[in-house]
């Protein structure tokens, strides 16, 4: 791993491949305790949350099911504050345990608002599921139950994660060079 550039930004190493599948197994194994017997339902955020939710799904070893949702916040290295669903979650979810599956939960506002509107569809439970949280810079009390990493507030890419579209398909996590 050495320094990157995407863009007109420089990006150095920050987490490697193999502490964030130790980590996704970490988590795996939590979720596969805690909804034995519960087919839950992973709702996958797109388009960031992919790469963590097919290693996660992988490592899911009770029934379960998955779908997707795209919601936009974000342009280029900031969130907008505005959040919009793209595409939707066609399934019922009355009398489901939903997952929520993020990259990353900053300020918590997008999280927040996808718990709100799923509560109103009458699930049995929902979770939150991220792959990393900065929790110094959350601006909302959020029960994120499966959190794989903690991490400061740096802006990051790979693993999913991008910086304008691009450095999604990164095996590793790199911080912005400031």
């Amino acid at each position: 791993m050495s320094i990157i550039q995407i863009k007109d930004k420089k990006f150095k190493p920050f987490i490697p491949e193999a502490q964030i599948r130790e980590s996704i197994k970490a988590v795996a194994d939590r979720i596969n305790r805690d909804m034995e017997g519960k087919n839950p339902l992973f709702i996958s955020v797109l388009n960031g949350a992919f790469v963590f939710t097919a290693d996660l799904m992988r490592m899911i070893t009770i029934p379960c099911e998955v779908s997707f949702v795209k919601l936009a916040s974000y342009q280029g290295t900031t969130s907008t504050g505005t959040i919009k669903e793209v595409m939707g979650i066609n399934e019922d979810l009355t009398g489901r345990h939903v997952i929520i599956v993020e990259d990353i939960v900053d300020t918590g506002l997008t999280m927040k608002r996808m718990i709100e509107s799923l509560g109103t569809r009458n699930p049995a439970s929902v979770h939150v599921c991220s792959l990393l949280v900065k929790p110094d810079k959350l601006k909302v009390d959020l029960n994120i139950e499966y959190a794989a990493m903690q991490i400061p507030n740096d802006f990051i890419v790979g693993y999913g994660l991008d910086y304008d579209q691009q450095g999604r398909n990164l095996p590793d996590i790199y911080s912005v060079v400031e």
